[in-house]
């Protein structure tokens, strides 16, 4: 599932992209079809403020460009969209980055789906793919101190504490963000989910 690459600490690798399928989602590469959703979600500012690489105001032009990007099999990781299995609506987005603290989680779910668990459903699915399909020994995942849902989702997931940091965000300037990490050995302990 893992292109070969110099095994480097900072070095993020190239995944095979699945589709993954939890209990309530299907994340699935971004397609053409989600373009409107996808633009109609994503022009938010309190959600493009809490992101590094999202603009606001947001339109179909760069939905059309995220999802041409997200097909580019040359860089590391992998986006998803995140969409409901018993319905297909589009609900947010979701992936593994390569950065230069190495693979990060990164994950937004549209306003009108908050506070239904969808965030730490798809983190799960992500955390798992990215420590079955890589070799890594750490993922990573930031966010912004303001947001405490971010937080409790990294939380659930067993990522631990790592520091604060500073973030440029398109749409909020230079914002403080707190750093977390879960190790290999900590998340092979956590697998069961359920137990969490």
């Amino acid at each position: 599932m893992v292109a070969e690459q110099e095994e480097l600490e900072s070095e993020s690798p190239i995944i095979d992209c699945p589709v993954l399928v939890t209990e309530r989602l299907v994340l699935r590469p971004p397609h053409a079809d989600d373009e409107a959703e996808l633009a109609e979600l994503a022009n938010n500012h309190r959600i493009a403020s809490m992101l590094g690489r999202m603009p606001h105001p947001y339109d179909e032009t760069d939905a059309r460009a995220f999802i041409a990007a997200s097909r580019n099999r040359d860089r590391p990781g992998c986006s998803y969209a995140i969409t409901l299995s018993d319905k297909g609506a589009f609900v947010g987005c979701a992936g593994l980055y390569g950065s230069e603290h190495g693979l990060e989680l990164g994950y937004w779910i549209g306003e009108s789906h908050w506070g239904h668990g969808y965030a730490t459903e798809a983190a799960h699915a992500l955390v798992d793919l990215a420590f079955r399909a890589t070799a890594i020994d750490r993922l990573n995942a930031a966010c912004r101190v303001t947001n405490s849902a971010s937080r409790r989702v990294i939380h659930k997931c067993g990522f631990q504490y790592a520091g604060q940091g500073m973030l440029e965000s398109i749409a909020a300037g230079r914002v403080t963000v707190e750093r977390y990490a879960l190790d290999r050995r900590t998340w092979a302990s956590l697998r069961s989910w359920g137990q969490m």
